[in-house]
Formats: structure tokens, C-alpha cells, sequence
């Protein structure tokens, strides 16, 4: 999650881009900080020095992972081919075979997380076509490589290295064989090992959280990632403006912080008049995108924001959220 897209990223990323990581390392096992990060894991953690310390040095630097990575297709991509490569005839027909087929858990989902069975679907949809596509990096390599040759979030992805770990640990996973994204993502709703360990939860009672391959352990935990997320049951998501109400509007009305800091009396009194039943306290956010048949505007709300918890882009917001309306037409549960 916080998250991102290896397949699309490959493709995306310029011949010869220059990487940080320069040529491929030592043995990340003697080098100053590896040998750190292995001491904190012995005396924080009770690891078996020698095993991590094979582990650590098991692990392959991975250049394309910083390539990958310095160029997220959420800053390099407008609406409109964001929207091409995620809202997709096949990827409906998937989704919707996938509510059927999982349709006991989803209910169950509905019930204990009060979350959409479609947007839960959707996430899963979006992140990995429904486990089809859930990385091909191990990811030691993935998670060691960031961790130790990639300076501007070296901190972050050491932190998510010893996560990992930890994760593997805990569920009973061979860290030398789980794969995922680039950054280290698992699973069909491609967690990272900190939202594993805090969100996963063993939704079909087997004893193991498993989202790497158990689909309904996949479901439950998105849902309760949204849960804890402080999701709304029931409560709108976003709503298209029509052009004349944000015609002659003030710039400043499109704030750039994923956070909502306006409320929906501030749009009301600039002329704007929401058809979702939303209170004039209620936070909103205002954001403008570039569609194939030109500007829009959507007045997003809380969990339009609480999508974007699970990935930092309101681009990914709008795809899980028009997808998860895809996934709803024709059927006769509950809307988004």
C-alpha cells in the first residue's frame, strides 16, 4: 500500500534513467549499517544472529527498484491516463467474479468492518487484479536495497525492513521467498510489512493472517484497514461539480493537502451545492482533474480521504472509487 504498481512502473521508467544506488553493492551483511541493523535485531528483537545475518546477506541490491521508485506513476500521470490503465473492462469482469465468488466474505467484511464490499474489491482490483499481479521482487531485495542504498527514505525502509521481519516471524513466513512491489508490497491488497503486522487479521480462522495467498484473509484485512482508518459506513465518497459552479471560483478553494482543511459550508458559500445529504461542518476537499474529455472537478469528503490513507494519491482515490461504482452497477447490494 502505500502503494505501488511494478508492472506499470516497469514500463514507465526512462532507458538509462540515472539511479542513486550507482553500481551494485557488497554484501549488505558487512557493510557499516547492515551490520547495525543486524545488531538491533539481536538485541531488540531475539533474532538468531546468524540466521538474519544470512538473510541480510541473501539479499540482492535491486538498481530498477530505485529507478522504480524515484518515478511513481502518481506524479508523472494525469486523470486521464491514470484512469486507462485502472478502469478497465477486465478488470470489472474480474472484480465482479470475485464478489461472487467470495460473497459469504464479503458479506461477513460488510458486517464486521462497515466498510463497501466494492471498495474493498475494489482496492484488491486496483492494487493487483485480484492477486493475478502482486509483485515480482523479493522483497529482502526490495526492502534491503531501500534500506541501505537508497538515501532519501533510508529511514523509512529500514524501519519497514526490521517490519518485515518481524512479520515474517510472527505468521510463519520464509522471508527468502515472499515477493512483492518494488517497495516492498505484499499480498493481493499489496501491504507493506508495518500495515501487515498493525492490519492483516486471519479472516477465515486458521491461525495464520496470510494476504499474501488467502484471499479472504485479503478481504477481512482491507476491510479493517478502512475501519481502523476511521471509514464512514454509508457516508459519500465524492461528487462530480458541474463546470458552472467552479467557473469563476477562487483558487484557493483547491487546497494541495490531501487533508481535507475546508468544510462544506466554505464550498456552499462559493457557489457550489452539493447533492450528497452532507452537513455544512462536514470536511471537503475540492479537487480539480484532467479527464480525456477535459477539466473536472470533484468535492471529495472524509472517506475520500480515508482512501487515500491507503495510498498518498488522490488520483488513486478516484480509481478505487470509480471502479468500486463499476463493480456495483447491475447488482443489487449495497452502494458505494
Amino acid at each position: 500500500m502505500f502503494q505501488r504498481f511494478t508492472r506499470l512502473m516497469s514500463a514507465l521508467v526512462l532507458p538509462g534513467l540515472f539511479s542513486l544506488a550507482g553500481p551494485a553493492s557488497a554484501n549488505y551483511a558487512e557493510t557499516a549499517q547492515g551490520k547495525v541493523f543486524i545488531d538491533e535485531m539481536v538485541s531488540a528483537h531475539g533474532y538468531d544472529r546468524e540466521q538474519i545475518t544470512r538473510w541480510l546477506a541473501d539479499a540482492s541490491k535491486q538498481s530498477a527498484i530505485i529507478d522504480s521508485i524515484s518515478k511513481p506513476a502518481e506524479k508523472t500521470l494525469n486523470w486521464a491516463d491514470y484512469r486507462r490503465i485502472f478502469i478497465t473492462p477486465a478488470r470489472t469482469e474480474k472484480g465482479k467474479a470475485f464478489l461472487e465468488r467470495y460473497e459469504k466474505e464479503f458479506d461477513r467484511a460488510e458486517a464486521e468492518f462497515g466498510v463497501s464490499r466494492y471498495v474493498i474489491a475494489a482496492i484488491i482490483g486496483v492494487e493487483t487484479q485480484y492477486g493475478e499481479y502482486s509483485g515480482r521482487y523479493r522483497v529482502v531485495d526490495a526492502l534491503s536495497t531501500l534500506a541501505f542504498d537508497y538515501p532519501p527514505r533510508s529511514r523509512f525502509f529500514r524501519g519497514q525492513l526490521e517490519q518485515f521481519f518481524l512479520m515474517a516471524r510472527e505468521q510463519s513466513l520464509d522471508p527468502a521467498e515472499l515477493k512483492g512491489s518494488y517497495a516492498g508490497a505484499m499480498g493481493f491488497g499489496q501491504f507493506i510489512p508495518s500495515s501487515y503486522r498493525h492490519y492483516a487479521v486471519d479472516f477465515d480462522g486458521d491461525g495464520v493472517a496470510d494476504i499474501v495467498s488467502n484471499p479472504v484473509d485479503a478481504i477481512g484485512s482491507v476491510g479493517n484497514y478502512f475501519a481502523k482508518h476511521r471509514w464512514v459506513k454509508g457516508a459519500p465518497v465524492a461528487e462530480r461539480v458541474p463546470d458552472e459552479q467552479t467557473a469563476t471560483l477562487d483558487p484557493a478553494l483547491f487546497t494541495r493537502s490531501l487533508k481535507p482543511s475546508l468544510v462544506v459550508g466554505d464550498y456552499r458559500k462559493a457557489g457550489i451545492k452539493p447533492v450528497s445529504p452532507v452537513e455544512d461542518d462536514n470536511r471537503a476537499r475540492l479537487v480539480r482533474l484532467q479527464a480525456e474529455d477535459g477539466q473536472q472537478d470533484w468535492l471529495t469528503y472524509h472517506n475520500f480521504y480515508v482512501i487515500t490513507r491507503y495510498n498518498h494519491s488522490h488520483l488513486y482515490a478516484m480509481a478505487v472509487l470509480e471502479l468500486s461504482g463499476a463493480l456495483a452497477s447491475d447488482s443489487d447490494g449495497p452502494e458505494t
